[in-house]
């Protein structure tokens, strides 16, 4: 009866993704699931109209009038003098003359239900004909702002984004990002216009992400300027959820131990569990140096960091040399260029009283699962005690959360101090500097930890397979 089946499924004409995805099952690799099935369905529809459209390159970038809506009413004028020239070269490059691209998808859920994998089955099943682009968001967004730095050093002056913009859009056709999520006030603002862009130079974007498009960069200062960009997304792109599916397949990964271990002890006293530890990591690390001198990294925007100890194949850092300092995702993105395998030592529990040093760990799992790079980490308390869940919510008059504010005076203003609760009820201070080191205006990048812990934890518990790493 199975044999049958199989075969009945196999006669059904199916789409490249779906075919992809059914001989990962059959090869016992995945289990089938019913929310991926469907998802591969959407992708194959997809691919199917992609494959529909020309591959013409983009050609110099065409001012439009809404281009310039933030520059000098003399650059709009022109822009508006430029549109008989526009029509005549949309004609005679015949970019808009096959009509509309395909629309976009926005794919959401909880972590480890497959997103990801399925885009890159897609992502892989398109035609090399089309120019494409597969990214992290954090390393897309590090790029954007690395192409903004540069065009101000030569035209202080001028609005970088549609220059940016068309300078994409000649770069690729189709744009896959992996966990798309807006923490920052900067990123949303140039988010906004950019997409816009981007669809006007018919890029198709694909998108995973573990927030729904209304929940992004909720409870962000000045939300209410972002609101135009999820009502673009919701009007032009397929909003795809998978909300539904709670089950982590990460977790069913075999971890060979390798990779995590804990000490119940304090990391720095003296105990057998330590000393344990500590020979493992050595025996990681190995015993060929490249000496005691220092290395230095270079990393964009004219930044470097430091490695202190090292190998030709490994660097071994403190916990506070990468999560204690002002680091991010480019130091980390350049780490895992020249480190295949890298140590971090006496990770604490990370929990409210360690925002920062928490986000930056995630960043640094992001990169080191993005860049098949072995990380190994040596912690206080076991893998899932690692991450305390931590939410922050701000209650305001359009309903973006929860805010509350007691009438003892403190330092968010003259009259009252802001606190945030923990959803296990307790309350701690958010003063105007920033409890810990994070200010109000970051209340938004706190309560995307909830999800970036959920992220994390998954991925350490796949990146402790046998088979991880890259050679």
């Amino acid at each position: 009866m199975a044999a049958q089946h199989r075969v009945a499924r196999r006669s059904t004409p199916t789409g490249p993704v779906t075919a992809a995805y059914e001989r990962k099952v059959d090869a016992g690799e995945v289990r089938r699931d019913a929310a991926q099935v469907a998802l591969a369905a959407k992708l194959d529809a997809l691919h199917e109209s992609l494959n529909s459209l020309p591959s013409v390159p983009v050609r110099n970038y065409e001012p439009t009038e809404s281009s310039f809506k933030n520059s000098s009413s003399l650059l709009r004028l022109l822009a508006r003098s430029l549109a008989p020239a526009q029509s005549f070269l949309r004609k005679k490059f015949h970019l808009w003359s096959f009509g509309p691209p395909p629309r976009g998808m926005y794919i959401h859920g909880p972590v480890g239900v497959g997103k990801s994998f399925l885009m890159d089955l897609f992502y892989a099943s398109v035609s090399v004909s089309i120019t494409k682009r597969r990214v992290h968001f954090h390393e897309f967004m590090l790029d954007v702002h690395h192409r903004i730095f540069v065009y101000k050093q030569k035209n202080p002056r001028d609005d970088a984004i549609p220059v940016i913009a068309q300078q994409l859009a000649q770069e690729t056709q189709l744009l896959c990002f992996d966990e798309f999520q807006v923490t920052d006030v900067a990123d949303a603002m140039i988010l906004k216009r950019l997409f816009r862009l981007l669809l006007d130079w018919n890029v198709v974007v694909v998108a995973t992400s573990n927030r729904s498009p209304d929940a992004l960069y909720e409870g962000g200062i000045n939300r209410s300027l972002f609101l135009p960009f999820i009502d673009m997304l919701k009007n032009t792109f397929d909003i795809i959820s998978m909300d539904d599916s709670t089950k982590d397949y990460r977790l069913e990964t075999r971890a060979d131990g390798q990779s995590y271990f804990w000490s119940n002890k304090d990391v720095h006293g003296d105990s057998n569990s330590n000393n344990n530890v500590q020979a493992q990591l050595e025996e990681i690390f190995g015993i060929t140096a490249s000496g005691t001198e220092v290395e230095t990294i270079p990393v964009l925007f004219g930044r470097n960091v430091q490695v202190a100890r090292l190998n030709d194949r490994c660097a071994w850092f403190d916990f506070s040399e990468l999560c204690h300092q002002p680091l991010g995702a480019a130091d980390y993105i350049s780490l895992c260029c020249r480190f295949p395998v890298i140590i971090v030592e006496h990770v604490p529990q990370l929990d409210a009283n360690h925002l920062n040093e928490a986000r930056r760990l995630v960043t640094l799992i992001d990169a080191c699962y993005e860049s098949r790079t072995r990380l190994v980490l040596s912690a206080q308390v076991p893998l899932d005690e690692l991450f305390v869940d931590f939410e922050a919510h701000v209650e305001s008059s359009d309903g973006d959360g929860e805010l509350i504010v007691s009438e003892k005076g403190g330092n968010s203003s003259s009259f009252a101090t802001t606190m945030i609760r923990t959803k296990e009820g307790e309350y701690y201070e958010w003063s105007a500097t920033g409890r810990i080191g994070v200010s109000l205006a970051q209340l938004s990048s706190a309560n995307d930890l909830a999800f970036s812990f959920q992220r994390a934890a998954s991925r350490l518990v796949e990146m402790g397979g046998k088979e991880w790493g890259r050679q």
